[in-house]
């Protein structure tokens, strides 16, 4: 018999979901974001060029470019989970205007793809998928994103602090408020306080 993957590059079959497997939920979100340079966008847009190779989620198909109608965001229900999440290469936060931190709650229940279930398993996958290799991630990602229009994004596990993370797709733009309930550049005294604590809480040093 042939050994199956544990986690197939693309889904093996079509989709199947119940209603145990769609979180409806209105969290606090934190989300950590450029400013200036490639890819800097307001805090409530959507990136709609991809993929790329260092987003677990992006659901953008080849070739990379930009591609209407699959834009993604990502945030983390906490400040220390969207610290670990954006720094994890240099585990090095450095105080500066070019970033900022905004956090803000939906302004109506999101409808997220709970992956840190069992979802994965009645889909031919495992658990782990929501850490696999990213262009996997990126094929369930584009693959969950085309086979349901109700689903406004995935709830996962961070692959760095275990805490929920969200991925929002484009359609989820209404569920956005008119202003975030906060929103500072990095270098900001009382924002840098709060990003200090955070990151010593996950080990990231400052400077």
């Amino acid at each position: 018999m042939t050994e199956r993957p544990k986690n197939p590059v693309t889904p093996p079959r079509p989709l199947i979901r119940d209603d145990r497997d769609l979180l409806l939920a209105q969290p606090t979100l934190w989300r950590i974001h450029g400013t200036f340079g490639p890819h800097a966008l307001a805090w409530n847009e959507f990136r709609t060029f991809g993929p790329l190779s260092t987003a677990r989620f992006d659901p953008h198909p080849q070739p990379r470019g930009e591609h209407d109608g699959y834009g993604v965001s990502y945030a983390a229900l906490d400040l220390p989970t969207a610290v670990a999440e954006v720094f994890q290469h240099t585990r090095v936060v450095e105080s500066t205007p070019a970033v900022t931190v905004t956090s803000w709650s939906p302004v109506r229940p999101l409808r997220l793809l709970d992956l840190t279930g069992d979802w994965a398993l009645r889909n031919g996958a495992s658990h782990s998928l929501q850490a696999a290799p990213r262009r996997t991630c990126r094929n369930w990602s584009r693959t969950i994103l085309e086979t349901w229009q109700d689903v406004d994004g995935l709830q996962s596990a961070s692959t760095m602090t275990g805490r929920p993370i969200v991925t929002l797709y484009e359609r989820a733009a209404d569920s956005y408020p008119h202003q975030p309930a906060f929103s500072r550049p990095l270098n900001t005294t009382a924002v840098w306080v709060l990003v200090a604590d955070a990151a010593a809480a996950v080990g990231y040093r400052t400077i």
